[in-house]
């Protein structure tokens, strides 16, 4: 923290409070729009550790709503990018990167090593996997997200208190920002709110958004609380989170072109969705007439399955294997992500 720092932020929190700053360790899952957004007031505050997780590189497309990169940035490490762009701001701040997706081998040892998590992912089902990581390692997770004008905020396992599974017990498919759209600003206002209740588990003040859901409405300038209690009847055992995240059939599999090498993707969205992605080996089997038409498909032929979110991938993939098919597997990103992998081929041979 520099002088300038220490003096305008000393007197609100006094020393005791800078203090718990320094020792304060947090993760922050994303470094997407969210984590652009909050993460340098993380950094200007004083927290003494940060850790950055995400596997993603930077696209044109991210630079509206991602403020810490630049068209240089382009093609890089988005954690490596945000790491030197904060640096500048405090040098003092250690700041870890990692250039993996969380996943289900490595997150629990991840979260063992700070204090809270923050959720600063647009995937549903890495938010679940971010849940139940912190369930089982004790840890309370600062949950943000955004959906073209409106955003979330709320803080899951406080204190041992309710967990996004209290409140979502089953998951819901929802656009990510780059397929639904979404205005910079909007994510910039929900990714303050997250280092605001960040910066009150720290200190201990205020009152921590734990069993509320605050959704922020950014049209209208309106906000609204939802209460939601603990549901004692939610048990996430290590069991549990070994066959939700660690079996051979949970593990989503990263896309790379060369897969499409060997394996052939089906795309289960709706016939109209879009981006409509076209390459000889991929191919449409919406999920609502999946089992009528999978006859089609051979089963000794490996598949990737892929939708928007992943969620109904997952289901599409679970009816394969309960129909013996020997090699398929969900792909972790969704349409839009894997149109610009393949549209890179097109680049490159041109």
């Amino acid at each position: 923290m520099s002088k300038y720092q220490r003096q305008i932020i000393l007197p609100q929190i006094g020393e005791q409070g800078q203090q718990k700053l320094a020792e304060a360790r947090v993760l922050i899952i994303g470094v997407g729009g969210l984590g652009c957004a909050l993460l340098p007031y993380l950094v200007a505050s004083g927290i003494g550790k940060l850790g950055i997780v995400d596997g993603d590189r930077v696209d044109e497309s991210n630079l509206h709503r991602q403020i810490l990169f630049s068209n240089k940035s382009i093609g890089k490490f988005k954690v490596e990018e945000a790491q030197a762009f904060l640096k500048k701001q405090n040098p003092s701040c250690n700041i870890t990167v990692d250039t993996e997706y969380l996943t289900g081998k490595n997150a629990l040892q991840l979260f063992e090593k700070y204090d809270l998590i923050v959720d600063a992912t647009d995937r549903i089902g890495i938010r679940y996997l971010i849940n139940d990581a912190a369930v089982l390692t004790g840890k309370p997770f600062v949950y943000g997200s955004i959906h073209r004008f409106e955003g979330q905020v709320s803080v899951f396992n406080y204190n041992n208190g309710p967990t996004y599974r209290c409140l979502f017990p089953e998951a819901a498919e929802v656009p990510s920002c780059a397929e639904a759209g979404v205005l910079g600003t909007s994510v910039g206002l929900i990714g303050m709110m997250q280092a605001q209740e960040v910066m009150k588990i720290i200190l201990g003040s205020g009152n921590v958004l734990s069993g509320e859901l605050l959704v922020y409405n950014t049209l209208t300038a309106s906000q609204h609380k939802f209460h939601f209690s603990k549901n004692e009847r939610i048990k996430i055992t290590q069991e549990f989170f070994d066959n939700e995240y660690n079996s051979d059939e949970a593990a989503p599999e990263p896309f790379h072109v060369s897969l499409l090498e060997n394996y052939k993707l089906i795309d289960v969205r709706k016939l109209d969705e879009q981006p409509r992605i076209q390459h000889q080996n991929v191919f449409k089997l919406p999920l609502s007439t999946f089992k009528e038409n999978m006859s089609q498909l051979d089963k000794e032929q490996q598949y990737l399955v892929f939708c928007k979110s992943g969620i109904r991938a997952a289901k599409a993939v679970l009816i394969l294997q309960e129909n013996n098919f020997k090699d398929v597997r969900a792909l972790n990103e969704g349409a839009d992500e894997i149109q610009k992998k393949i549209n890179s081929i097109k680049v490159l041979k041109c």
